[in-house]
């Protein structure tokens, strides 16, 4: 019995191989890189199977990975389950909500605007900009910017966002760009792309190259309806073409009837279809 393989084992080896990488699987699961190395060497050796090829696109899953990937869905499956039944055994539902930077940030400070405390669901935000798993619940609803291509997932479209740059005045000209480790976001790779030789300084946070144009130290690229609000900042270029994106609010195709997601869906529907204010 002592050499059974523990459930949390298993579910750090599906993290690191859907993310494909420690730093991401890091960031899911809250362990550190070092220690999801340790123990996904442990977990080979106990198996005495290669699980993973390790190189510059980061930890790919060998054929005995993939095999028992789709054996470590199941049990998640059978967990989420678990758990969602437990947390609905009375009182409101926490449903997990994940976005990015600027929707997550309007979202927490518009809540009254689509949340009352007598809703069956209570909002547990997850700021994050990769996808996060659904079928897994990781999280219930995402808030993403394209239709879900997975037969598993269920969209609805709520609107589309658009992007431009932001300053205190016209004036100024340089630009913040974006110090990133992983794939940038397409803002930021569109700022690199056009202005890396106009950088004024780097920021790896999009919250923190807002303070820094807000500071008047260079320029920065935000959805419109995120820089429109702010203080301090005007519009310095017409909405960028290319960087245009739907909205869509993704959830489990099956988990969506909930009642609990069912009213976060539609909640949150009607506002990002048309509450922005």
């Amino acid at each position: 019995m002592k050499d059974r393989i523990g459930w949390d084992d298993l579910a750090l080896f599906a993290a690191v191989a859907r993310n494909r990488s420690l730093t991401r699987a890091a960031e899911v699961t809250g362990a550190s890189a070092p220690t999801l190395s340790r123990r996904m060497k442990a977990l080979e050796a106990r198996i005495g199977r290669r699980l993973f090829v390790h190189g510059a696109e980061g930890y790919t899953p060998t054929g005995e990975g993939r095999a028992l990937m789709d054996r470590a869905a199941r049990m998640e499956e059978a967990a989420a389950e678990i758990e969602h039944w437990r947390t609905a055994s009375g009182g409101p539902v926490r449903v997990r909500l994940s976005a990015g930077t600027w929707t997550a940030r309007r979202l927490a400070r518009d809540l009254r605007h689509y949340w009352s405390p007598d809703a069956p669901w209570v909002p547990e935000f997850v700021q994050c900009n990769l996808d996060m798993d659904i079928a897994r619940r990781e999280i219930d609803i995402g808030v993403r910017n394209r239709r879900p291509e997975q037969p598993w997932l269920a969209g609805r479209r709520t609107g589309a966002v658009a992007y431009a740059v932001y300053a205190t005045a016209p004036e100024v000209t340089g630009w913040i760009g974006a110090s990133v480790e992983t794939h940038p976001l397409p803002s930021e790779a569109w700022m690199q792309a056009h202005h890396a030789d106009a950088f004024v300084t780097l920021a790896n946070s999009a919250a923190l190259r807002l303070e820094l144009a807000q500071a008047g130290l260079g320029r920065t690229v935000l959805p419109t309806f995120a820089g429109d609000a702010e203080p301090g900042l005007v519009r310095v270029s017409d909405p960028i073409a290319e960087l245009a994106s739907e909205e869509w609010l993704v959830s489990h195709h099956e988990a969506r009837h909930d009642p609990p997601i069912r009213a976060a869906l539609d909640a949150l529907g009607a506002y990002l279809s048309g509450g922005r204010g």
